[in-house]
């Protein structure tokens, strides 16, 4: 099976089980916070969450960037070598790369180049199951494909001459080729701005309904697929891949308290998440903000973690439901992967999770601590409710019933033609019922 991958010169032909070479690049001085190990082996990951066949990895310092290939000359030719001695067809390296760096270290190295972006890329566009899903990945594939055009043509722009400042047939056929990616672009967003529209009538018509709405968050590989089967006994793709699922999933759960929650399971988040994909995804990545809880699932057990949980409130931030954004959802976080610690460290992790009270520690794989979970998720739903004094028409049964299922009824008289209830309800439930 061949997979298309975008390199500014048109589609490559890259192979499952192809052999790649992956490289990184640690700027010296620029760190994040992560180690250069565990970034190589993430990106290791990446590559072969599409069948590609890693025959060789290796991280290289940077002092300064080379505009022309981003390495210096001589660990161009250190990379040649590796890739020569590896047999390696294809490079890829764990740093966004520029039409021209990506076309130098093709000639440098001898083999096809893809960057980090184009690697996620791919990973998405091979994933996405729904057709708003393609849509979305097709939207970002051509926008990360627009400003690479100038590679496709070389070959035509040798051919210059006799057209004085006009340029040749190459430019040509590059400013056509870009109007063809415009106006396919301008369709994909007219399309997805019907998606759109159709998305908010099913969200309004979900805040109307009685049922709160749960979204899990987090870094990919976290976990939150598993967690979601665990919770609602469903077969959501759940493999220890990057990116397993991509297209949103919700499903119904039961909450102490409640007649029902809605539990929703969302694309993972990346380090360096390509723009492209955030403004592509944005119309779906907007259902996190709309929720009525985020749980924020973290993989403990990953040396990183810190790293991933700024990389996940980045994302968040962008999408305006950031832990400094007023009209953000509540959010608690759910430990994962507590079972792979050394025993002194979970040791430490569980007495710190006993402090807090937006911890939870859990296994979404052994089932551990998912009472736990389901109990906070219950208390931090109706966190902050008052009673009201509430007269319903005895005929509005669905309002009645709307009220029993998302507060805690006190008591209820009917009265004449109405219907009086004692209810207590969180302030967002108050405002919902105001506005049925």
């Amino acid at each position: 099976m061949s997979i298309s991958i975008a390199d500014g010169a048109g589609a490559l032909d890259v192979t499952r089980g192809e052999r790649a070479l992956v490289v990184g690049a640690e700027r010296v001085g620029h760190g994040d916070g992560r180690s250069s190990e565990a970034r190589l082996e993430e990106a290791v990951g990446l590559a072969e969450a599409i069948g590609i066949d890693v025959v060789g990895q290796r991280t290289f310092r940077l002092r300064a960037v080379r505009p022309a290939t981003l390495f210096g000359k001589g660990q161009v030719e250190q990379i040649a070598a590796l890739a020569k001695e590896n047999e390696a067809g294809l490079l890829v390296v764990d740093a966004p790369l520029s039409p021209v760096q990506q076309k130098s270290l093709e000639e440098g190295v001898g083999t096809k180049v893809i960057d980090r972006t184009g690697l996620i890329l791919e990973i998405f566009g091979e994933r996405a199951a729904t057709a708003e899903g393609r849509m979305q990945v097709e939207l970002a594939h051509l926008d990360y494909q627009a400003g690479r055009l100038v590679r496709s043509w070389t070959h035509l722009e040798r051919q210059r001459g006799g057209f004085g400042f006009l340029g040749g047939p190459g430019e040509t056929q590059i400013e056509a080729d870009r109007r063809l990616i415009r106006d396919r672009m301008a369709r994909i967003k007219r399309e997805l701005e019907q998606v759109k529209r159709t998305r908010s009538l099913h969200r309004g018509r979900r805040q109307r309904a009685p049922w709160p709405v749960i979204a899990l968050v987090g870094y990919t590989n976290a976990g939150k697929s598993t967690l979601f089967n665990r919770m609602t006994g469903g077969d959501v793709l759940a493999e220890d891949m990057l990116f397993a699922t991509l297209d949103p999933t919700m499903r119904d759960i039961s909450l102490p308290g409640f007649d029902k929650a809605i539990l929703s399971d969302t694309v993972g988040f990346v380090s360096e998440l390509p723009t492209q994909l955030v403004a592509a995804f944005r119309a779906t990545l907007e259902e996190v903000a709309s929720a009525d809880l985020l749980v924020h699932v973290r993989d403990m057990a990953h040396p990183d973690r810190d790293a991933q949980r700024d990389d996940v409130e980045q994302v968040l931030a962008q999408l305006g439901a950031g832990s400094d954004d007023e009209s953000a959802p509540p959010r608690i976080e759910a430990w994962n992967k507590v079972d792979l610690l050394p025993a002194d460290e979970r040791e430490a992790l569980m007495s710190e999770a006993a402090r807090r009270e937006d911890v939870v520690p859990i296994s979404a794989l052994s089932g551990f601590g998912i009472d736990a979970l389901r109990n906070c998720l219950s208390m931090r739903l109706q966190e902050g409710a008052q009673l009201h004094d509430i007269r319903v028409a005895a005929g509005e049964g669905s309002k009645i019933a709307w009220l029993h299922s998302r507060g805690d009824v006190i008591g209820q008289e009917t009265r004449e033609s109405d219907v009086h209830l004692q209810v207590r309800l969180s302030p967002e439930n108050w405002a919902r019922f105001q506005s049925l």
